[in-house]
């Protein structure tokens, strides 16, 4: 009974990963090209470093810590009508992928700014000893440096884009979170729910695996 479930599932689950992966990959492209620049201007701006600015620093902390307060369902409810603005549409994995990226960028991008605080302070004092731009410091110390740690930071930042793809059913995203809860916990079919459970966590240990060892490569010293 159970193979037979899962054979007659088998098209829904290929149907709602695909959702799900168009979800988060979007969010997380979204996330990497805003996220990490803005994580490092959070960081080259605070007080000490080349760019200090408390102004501009004040900003860029208010605006991430506003959007990573807010509960994920309550950002999803709340963007519906900016969604409705850029898309002309709610519904469905792209439309879910608006407020996705909302908030794969803030909490990505503190979790860069993290990062680059671990360098030690003597690394960015050696390279301006030796006379390099600011833009140099940036390409060839910081970065190279805190790259393990990023890599690490894109992982946490994946595994939790895919916990938050769930919540998307609620405005129509779709997404295995979706099925789970539609035909598994609506339905009492307990077939779907295990099925659902076991292929997110086999998801989500491939790509802390796969993270940890990019990290381990990464890492020079």
């Amino acid at each position: 009974m159970w193979l037979e479930r899962i054979e007659i599932m088998l098209p829904e689950l290929a149907k709602a990963l695909g959702e799900t992966a168009l979800m988060v990959g979007i969010s997380l492209g979204f996330a990497l090209i805003v996220g990490i620049p803005l994580g490092i201007l959070l960081f080259i701006t605070d007080r000490g470093l080349f760019f200090q600015n408390v102004f501009v620093r004040s900003i860029l902390d208010f605006f991430v810590n506003i959007v990573r307060s807010l509960p994920f369902i309550i950002l999803l409810v709340a963007l519906i009508p900016l969604t409705q603005l850029l898309l002309d549409n709610t519904i469905g994995p792209t439309a879910a992928s608006v407020s996705l990226s909302v908030a794969a960028i803030p909490f990505l991008a503190r979790l860069v700014e993290t990062s680059l605080r671990e360098i030690p302070p003597g690394l960015i004092e050696a390279a301006e000893a030796c006379g390099a731009t600011p833009f140099r410091i940036i390409i060839s110390a910081l970065l190279p440096e805190a790259l393990p740690s990023i890599i690490q930071a894109v992982t946490l930042t994946t595994i939790s884009l895919i916990g938050f793809s769930a919540m998307a059913g609620i405005v129509g995203g779709g997404g295995v979170g979706d099925l789970a809860i539609r035909f598994g916990y609506y339905r009492y079919d307990n077939v779907v729910m295990i099925v659902t459970i076991v292929v997110l966590v086999i998801i989500v240990q491939s790509i802390q695996g796969l993270g940890n060892v990019l990290a381990r490569r990464a890492d020079k010293r």
